[in-house]
């Protein structure tokens, strides 16, 4: 962990490694069998996992309650069901929100017999327990460079509602196109590196590097990349 220009860089070689087999999975917070008690989570952002699934494997139904789950498709797909009578194939560049509320079952399955799927599969700590549960998506694939709100507590701006005062970002950057965004004083900023290297103000970073900021004053953060890029960006309360 490195701390630079008042931003705090999770490398991606620090985090977390479980190899299962089928399962190759990363987790830059505290997850499963994964423990570091200096990495827990950051604010209401409470994992982080970059996982690889093998072609034909994926995760059998089981329960999940008082959580916002979001799953980003890097490549390949990803097939889901749950006991609210969802069943989706997500495709590469889209995103599925499922929040779990007062309890659901669901399921992931790699529905392809050749490719791998790797996605990241992102929680945050709800505002309320014991909600109903519900699911969206949202597609994004054929978005172009910018930053595109996907979630967000007010569903403001064509965004998923959460149950959380979190914006959720995804950033999309292309050469010579620099993006920016501003972090109200006393709110926490997190960017997730998924594709690409890009610089944060200032700070280089590569794909699988988070870096995180705490805004004691309004704060501009600044994108850019020399070659196509792929990021998350969280603004949290």
């Amino acid at each position: 962990m490195t701390t630079t220009n008042d931003l705090t860089i999770r490398h991606a070689a620090e985090r977390g490694h479980a190899d299962h087999g089928w399962l190759k999975a990363t987790h830059t917070f505290s997850f499963a069998d994964y423990y570091d008690p200096e990495h827990m989570q950051f604010r209401s952002l409470r994992v982080m996992n970059e996982d690889r699934v093998a072609q034909g494997m994926g995760f059998p139904t089981h329960p999940h309650r008082d959580m916002e789950i979001i799953t980003y498709v890097v490549s390949g797909a990803l097939q889901h069901k749950d006991s609210m009578g969802n069943g989706r194939v997500i495709q590469p560049g889209d995103v599925q929100y499922m929040s779990a509320g007062s309890g659901v079952e669901h399921s992931e399955f790699n529905p392809s017999r050749t490719e791998p799927v790797h996605l990241y599969q992102i929680w945050i700590m709800p505002d309320v327990k014991n909600a109903e549960p519900r699911y969206a998506e949202k597609a994004m694939a054929a978005t172009g460079p910018g930053l595109h709100l996907v979630a967000s507590k007010s569903g403001r701006d064509g965004s998923i509602a959460i149950r959380q005062d979190a914006d959720v970002f995804l950033g999309k950057l292309a050469p010579e196109s620099p993006l920016a965004h501003t972090v109200r004083a006393g709110r926490g900023a997190w960017l997730q590196v998924v594709e690409g290297d890009v610089t944060l103000s200032g700070t280089k970073l590569s794909a699988g590097d988070g870096a995180s900021l705490e805004a004691d004053a309004e704060t501009v953060l600044t994108l850019s990349a020399s070659a196509p890029a792929t990021v998350i960006l969280f603004d949290l309360k």
